[in-house]
């Protein structure tokens, strides 16, 4: 029988899924005490986002690379961490640049309080993040120094656009930076700390940002293809917002007269009454197809990556794990 899910991501063994649950709530604990302040202010604008929920992916996927050496090695819970404090002050910034008003279901920092604070608080999430690292050793603090370089040059190269570059070049390499990145060094990091082979550590850093780039593609699919929001996406709001997604950038790069329409509706944001012809002539349209394929073979490249590891229940969770971010799409 198979497990239950850890973060509603599929596990097939019990025990691992029970082991995960365990550092998870070790992560949780030592995340809200990291952040903790003298100034109760800064403490509560700290853990704003925390409380109001989130999956810990990030956080799971450097328990679950740990598997691959000592688990229990002293130095995988805060590097766990450092990850999940990395990318929630990520989402203190970006809800300022996108004028966000929710997250995860309640007012965003900056909808709360103001943009100065919440830029402050993802500064002081940073800050925190850099003290954890600073008992992991030169190679993590490195690492972890080259991940935000990326995640900052992923969001400058997203803020202007393509510029010279191929559109679906830009929008490939842009995600890689802004997502695969983080998601890259959390298999990294649970693989470096635990003291897993170097062999394991290159596998999981190139299996895990494939996984990175794979989930934001099928979350461009989902965009589209889901009839609902039950799927945890509204259908539809990346073209409300105008947000050129891998789909969209098919039909723009093309010169079909048959796709004119839909070409002429997604040259901007789409308004609320044309929602729904947008939805309906992508949905039929061979962009669709060609943004599977290309959410695939990430998928794939991942696959490959983690055929090599040793055969224990974690690599099994890896490969369920990539059959989840297809199928979610649709």
């Amino acid at each position: 029988m198979a497990a239950p899910p850890v973060v509603d991501l599929p596990l097939v063994d019990e025990r691992l899924a029970q082991d995960l649950a365990t550092g998870l709530a070790q992560v949780e604990k030592l995340l809200r005490s990291s952040v903790e302040s003298e100034d109760a202010f800064v403490t509560e604008t700290s853990k704003h986002l925390i409380e109001a929920g989130g999956k810990r992916f990030r956080a799971m996927l450097v328990l679950l690379a740990a598997q691959f050496g000592s688990p229990d090695a002293p130095g995988v819970v805060p590097g766990a961490v450092v990850i999940e404090l990395t990318h929630l002050a990520t989402l203190y910034h970006d809800d300022v640049m996108d004028e966000a008003p929710v997250r995860r279901g309640s007012p965003s920092a900056n909808a709360r309080w103001d943009n100065t604070v919440a830029i402050l608080t993802g500064d002081y999430l940073f800050a925190q993040a850099s003290e954890i690292l600073a008992d992991l050793g030169a190679d993590i603090i490195r690492i972890q120094a080259q991940t935000f370089s990326r995640l900052v040059r992923g969001q400058i190269r997203e803020t202007v656009g393509p510029r010279d570059q191929d559109p679906v070049r830009h929008y490939i390499d842009v995600l890689a930076d802004k997502t695969g990145s983080l998601i890259a060094t959390s298999g990294r990091f649970g693989a470096m700390l635990s003291g897993a082979s170097p062999d394991v550590v290159a596998r999981l850093t190139s299996a895990c940002e494939a996984i990175g780039v794979a989930w934001q593609l099928s979350d461009d699919l989902l965009d589209v293809a889901s009839e609902s929001a039950e799927s945890g996406k509204t259908p539809g709001t990346d073209l409300r917002e105008g947000i050129p997604t891998l789909p969209v950038l098919y039909v723009l790069s093309g010169d079909d007269p048959q796709d004119a329409r839909l070409r002429e509706l997604l040259s901007g944001p789409v308004a609320e009454e044309d929602v729904e012809e947008a939805l309906r002539l992508l949905r039929a349209n061979p962009a669709m197809d060609r943004a599977r394929a290309e959410l695939v073979s990430w998928a794939d490249r991942a696959r490959a990556d983690l055929s090599g590891l040793p055969d224990i229940p974690a690599r099994a969770a890896y490969l369920a794990l990539c059959d989840y971010v297809v199928e979610r799409s649709g």
